[in-house]
């Protein structure tokens, strides 16, 4: 970082992934924060002329506030590291792989951690027979923000009419029943488990950014040696998919299982900064203002992550 008393930071935010609208609500709110921090800002809506914006701000950091492909997958920062700027959050390759639920359900195995069973199988298939007993979930292998999630339950006529834009090859996971609950790694520590809660059931979109799409219980009232685990699972992650930062891991509990009802979901390297937000929730009732949590990550940035 440079040695002005003022760092320029950054602040990626938008770009071309489908979640370009979330993305502009966590960069707006990071930048402004940064600025009551002291630091000065630059907004920049991550094109196809990156690089040269880059080279004409010439930042000290560069706050990544992207989500999804391209800015969550390792690509962006593949250039970062290319231009040797330091930034926030996971390296090439933590992102690339937290990106790609299938491998990095890989890793979580290999580390002893439990998943959802889930095979990738064509769109094809997928929208042609039940390629697995219901119920279970068809997704995108390298989505964020529950963007395109379809729910086949138990007693479902057929399989899943798949929407066109979803990607050739489709993960489809057994469902599991039970409670949404997250975890926060901030470094090398786990902040808290929260637990979300929605009328309608699930997690997804809707319910992730609207106002009033869900509600969270923090921290999250379960069973202590659940707690335990949540929060040990996910700085094990954290740390196997070599991860930098901020990181979020979520799990679905099943509690009429006990301990055995809890499976490891997904570990966001890019978790949403918006008022709605579960890792700004987290850190302020651990008493970091929203302020200091960004200017901790502005500080924790660098190169060869």
């Amino acid at each position: 970082m440079s040695s002005r008393t003022n760092p320029k930071v950054a602040v990626l935010m938008g770009g071309p992934s489908a979640e370009r609208e979330v993305s502009l609500s966590s960069g707006r709110e990071c930048a402004a924060a940064l600025v009551g921090e002291g630091f000065e800002v630059v907004e920049l809506d991550a094109g196809p002329d990156l690089y040269a914006r880059l080279l004409e701000i010439k930042p000290d950091v560069v706050f990544n506030a992207l989500h999804g492909r391209w800015g969550e997958d390792g690509c962006v920062q593949g250039l970062l590291e290319w231009m040797r700027i330091p930034y926030t959050h996971s390296g090439v390759l933590a992102s690339a792989l937290a990106m790609d639920k299938q491998r990095s359900k890989e890793v979580y195995q290999a580390e002893g951690l439990p998943v959802v069973p889930s095979v990738i199988v064509p769109k094809v298939e997928v929208v042609e027979v039940h390629v697995m007993e219901p119920p279970y979930v068809a997704k995108p292998n390298n989505e964020g923000s529950s963007v395109g999630i379809y729910i086949v339950h138990e007693n479902a006529n057929g399989p899943p009419q798949l929407d066109a834009a979803m990607p050739d090859q489709v993960m489809v996971e057994k469902y599991v029943a039970g409670r949404e609950l997250t975890v926060t790694v901030m470094g090398d520590r786990a902040l808290t488990v929260t637990e979300i809660m929605t009328d309608g059931g699930w997690y997804d979109y809707d319910a992730k950014y609207k106002p009033g799409g869900s509600w969270h219980v923090l921290p999250a009232d379960i069973p202590q040696d659940i707690f335990d685990r949540c929060m040990d699972y996910a700085l094990k992650a954290h740390n196997a998919l070599g991860c930098r930062g901020v990181s979020r891991t979520d799990y679905r509990w099943d509690d009429s299982m006990g301990a055995d009802g809890l499976f490891l979901l997904e570990t966001n390297t890019q978790p949403g900064m918006t008022p709605t937000s579960l890792v700004p929730e987290q850190a302020a009732h651990l008493g970091m203002t929203f302020g200091e949590l960004c200017a901790w990550m502005v500080e924790d940035a660098s190169c060869d992550r």
